[in-house]
């Protein structure tokens, strides 16, 4: 049974404060690491990443060494193994790509995940523990992870993405507005992870927000088909040059802002979505009335959906329009549970 990653973001700090571990499964680029680190950060929790995949047994178990008497040997911690035995403050010890690590490895990990000590070393009580793993069909090299490591995480949750909450996610990590407005309208293309033998990169949350870095270097027109195939493959890449030609054909947004009551109202889907994330990127709480006026036209037009979508968006790239009398007076008004959804 598979689940959203916001769900599984509000699920993850029960976990932690209860002291239980999880893994998280799912393809490559779905964004659960992200997860992790969202949830370590809403717990207020430090964030301990280890890579088992690149680790020795002895980096879970200590090192070997003489004691002082010279005639026994006790395991000595080093590395995160040490940095966590000595925190002092709650903490996430999260094994990232754990299916891809050495039998051996998996095995020095059992004993610290359900008896929470080995060689003589107890973990701190406040010590959370965390796990990630692609699937074996994801071709990334995973063999397998053994039946006593699993039984030893209190759950396993096999994360999908999601549209909605990607977008959300996008928007308070400052992803460009025109690759939020084209998942919106090609939701299929968030995640569409097909692995292959071949050197081509598959769409996937991880590789839209590439895109979005490479969209920054504001690389020549002629050459972003190229730049863009490689971060999410050639059939993605070429739906998105459509989306960015009509993108960048639509009317001014400053011109939209300036006279938000007769300024013209799209009436195609690709053209909303791109019009409205448009917008929300530019809102403050300087222009938010106007960006209000805007949402109650679509509203009135029979769009309402994204005015909706304008709205919160406005509110989560900008926090501070909750103050302003405009949002008040949206917030008070005969429509105001329709806009917040409330």
């Amino acid at each position: 049974m598979k689940i959203k990653t916001s769900s599984a973001a509000s699920m993850l700090p029960k976990l932690f404060e209860a002291r239980l571990p999880v893994m998280l499964v799912g393809a490559p680029g779905v964004g659960k690491s992200d997860i992790v680190a969202q949830a370590a950060k809403a717990c207020g929790y430090d964030l301990v990443i280890s890579h088992p995949v690149v680790s020795d047994p002895t980096d879970f178990k200590g090192l070997p060494w003489p004691a002082k008497s010279g005639e026994t040997a006790e395991f000595l911690p080093f590395g995160d193994f040490a940095r966590v035995l000595n925190s002092e403050k709650p903490t996430v010890w999260f094994l990232d790509d754990l299916g891809q690590a050495p039998v051996s490895v998996q095995a020095a990990c059992m004993q610290l995940l359900l008896a929470r000590r080995v060689n003589g070393h107890a973990l701190p009580e406040h010590v959370a523990f965390a796990a990630a793993t692609n699937r074996r069909t994801d071709k990334a090299g995973v063999q397998g992870i053994l039946e006593p490591v699993k039984s030893r995480f209190a759950t396993i949750l096999e994360i999908e993405a999601s549209a909605d909450d990607w977008s959300m996610w996008a928007i308070e990590n400052g992803i460009r507005p025109e690759i939020i407005a084209f998942i919106r309208f090609r939701p299929a293309l968030l995640h569409d992870f097909k692995p292959g033998q071949d050197m081509e990169n598959s769409p996937c949350p991880r590789a839209w927000a590439s895109v979005s870095k490479l969209m920054a270097l504001d690389i020549p027109e002629e050459l972003e088909l190229q730049a863009y195939a490689g971060a999410v493959g050639e059939g993605a890449a070429v739906e998105l040059m459509s989306f960015l030609k009509l993108y960048r054909s639509l009317p001014n947004l400053d011109a939209i802002l300036l006279d938000p009551g007769s300024a013209q109202i799209p009436d195609e889907p690709s053209k909303l979505y791109a019009t409205v994330t448009g917008l929300a990127a530019k809102a403050n709480a300087g222009n938010a009335q106007r960006v209000f006026r805007y949402a109650e036209r679509l509203r009135e037009a029979g769009h309402g959906e994204f005015s909706v979508l304008l709205v919160r968006d406005s509110l989560r790239r900008c926090p501070e329009i909750k103050n302003t009398a405009a949002f008040i007076k949206l917030a008070a008004g005969p429509v105001g549970k329709i806009f917040l959804g409330d």
